[in-house]
């Protein structure tokens, strides 16, 4: 299976400029970008919504647009399984007539098959109930019914679970994750969440002002997202400019500390570092490399971790067993900055 897509599509703040395969993927790629980026506008070009101004795609071997050739395939005939946010269920129909609508065999057969996908997502009893009868959890599984009942070649989530309480979207990511796995096709998933990024996806395109800044394998950009956007979106907290001292040293302005580091060098061409906020220790008499004082500013105190906010504006997450076992709820004076963390960026 193989998705091949190189577009551009002159937008109102931005030209979303795009390029990526999934020949080389397994299992779903992801697309993480915050709000407006253009990953919608992506999969929306895929699926033939809007039409990019230049480029290509091509699904399979088959050309769905070219720009060049005058190539632009209807959307009914792309082979292309779109999830939306709101799940674009027909309202005045129940939720088989829904799956109904997407299937090709003859007329006498559409009640059986469209059971047997209903079925599939364990909302066959459910059958006869119009979408606004149904809870959200309900109402997607009825729509990855009506889409896998059209049989698509890939299959395109939008912010599948964007709409669902925490509960329940943790329940049905569960659920979604096992059927996605044996579906044959390639999946993408448009998320804004890394959580969800790094839960589903093996391959991931880090999308920034309608350009892709970091592609890779998941757990290698978490670890090295290379640049400041796409540390954000991965969640970290701690993301500083630098001063080149030497090979193996940097200085850093906001925390008044000068880093050494003894393993590896600092690369001259990647002026911020980034730090993730669960990776502070505290640091013992006997260390005196990579240590600043702990100046406290502010607490944040949730169900399962604390954070505390230095007046440097370093953020330290600890686990709350952590917090009340072993530091006793008391802030150390001092903490290290942990070499073995701290990955170099870019400025984009």
């Amino acid at each position: 299976m193989s998705l091949k897509v190189e577009i551009k599509k002159k937008l109102r703040d931005m030209t979303l400029n795009v390029a990526f395969d999934t020949e080389r993927d397994s299992e779903i790629t992801g697309i993480l970008g915050a709000s407006g980026c253009g990953k919608s506008m992506t999969l929306k070009c895929i699926a033939g919504i809007f039409t990019p101004d230049e480029g290509r795609i091509e699904l399979n071997g088959r050309v769905l647009f070219d720009s060049a050739k005058g190539i632009n395939v209807k959307i009914q005939d792309r082979g292309v399984g779109y999830l939306f946010q709101n799940y674009a269920l027909f309202p005045h129909m129940t939720i088989r007539e829904n799956v109904e609508m997407a299937l090709s065999c003859p007329k006498s057969e559409r009640r059986e098959a469209a059971m047997r996908y209903l079925d599939m997502y364990h909302i066959g009893e459910l059958a006869d109930r119009y979408p606004s009868r149904l809870s959200g959890g309900q109402q997607q599984r009825a729509a990855l019914a009506r889409i896998m009942a059209s049989k698509p070649e890939v299959l395109m989530l939008d912010e599948p679970f964007s709409a669902l309480d925490y509960y329940l979207k943790e329940k049905l990511q569960l659920e979604q994750l096992e059927e996605l796995r044996n579906y044959d096709g390639d999946v993408l998933l448009v998320t804004h969440s890394r959580d969800e990024i790094y839960r589903f996806c093996s391959t991931i395109h880090v999308i920034n002002e309608g350009e892709i800044v970091v592609s890779g394998a998941v757990k290698d950009v978490f670890k090295e997202p290379e640049t400041v956007s796409a540390a954000k979106l991965t969640g970290c907290k701690n993301i500083l400019d630098i001063k080149y001292v030497d090979a193996h040293t940097f200085y850093v302005p906001n925390w008044d500390i000068q880093v050494i580091m003894r393993d590896r060098e600092v690369p001259k061409d990647r002026p911020f570092i980034g730090i993730r906020a669960h990776y502070f220790t505290a640091a013992h008499e006997a260390v005196k490399e990579n240590v600043m004082e702990c100046r406290l500013k502010q607490i944040l105190d949730d169900p399962f971790e604390v954070t505390l906010i230095l007046e440097n504006d370093l953020w330290w997450k600890i686990p709350k067993g952590r917090w009340k076992d072993d530091m006793k709820e008391r802030v150390p004076e001092r903490l290290v900055v942990p070499e073995e963390s701290i990955f170099f960026l870019k400025d984009r």
